[in-house]
């Protein structure tokens, strides 16, 4: 059981790097966006969060597709469950950073910092298997 594991992840690492640099360029994308909405514009954290999703979505999107899991499937029903996905990351999002934040007032970017963590858990592997998950021709 070890063994195979290990071989799974052996298999997967490439893929998986790639995941992780999309996802730690997005770390800095979302935290210098983050940043800007509220030191710039004067926005609370929370809205802040709400409007840098829209950013962050479109280039995890792209990116993921296209470099980190080489899909070339039309996108219509990754978009779909792409969004929601991002729906449910977007909820869970706004929901630690008004209660970390606001409520328990915890710096909003070590909030957001933590919130990105945790996802990345959960995101490659519904990326891999269920958001770009490819569909095999029959011969």
């Amino acid at each position: 059981m070890i063994k195979k594991i290990i071989f799974y992840a052996w298999s997967i690492r490439h893929q998986f790097t790639k995941y992780f640099l999309v996802g730690f360029s997005g770390l800095f994308l979302d935290l210098a966006t983050l940043i800007f909405f509220k030191e710039f514009f004067g926005l609370n954290a929370t809205i802040a969060v709400v409007c840098n999703q829209v950013l962050m979505l479109t280039y995890n999107f792209l990116l993921n597709k296209y470099w980190s899991f080489k899909n070339k499937e039309m996108p219509h029903k990754q978009i779909v469950r792409y969004l929601v996905l991002a729906g449910f990351n977007y909820l869970f999002s706004v929901g630690v950073m008004y209660l970390f934040n606001h409520i328990l007032e915890f710096d909003y970017r070590l909030v957001r910092i933590a919130t990105i963590a945790v996802m990345v858990m959960w995101n490659f592997f519904l990326y891999k298997y269920w958001v770009y998950k490819q569909i095999k021709n029959p011969k």
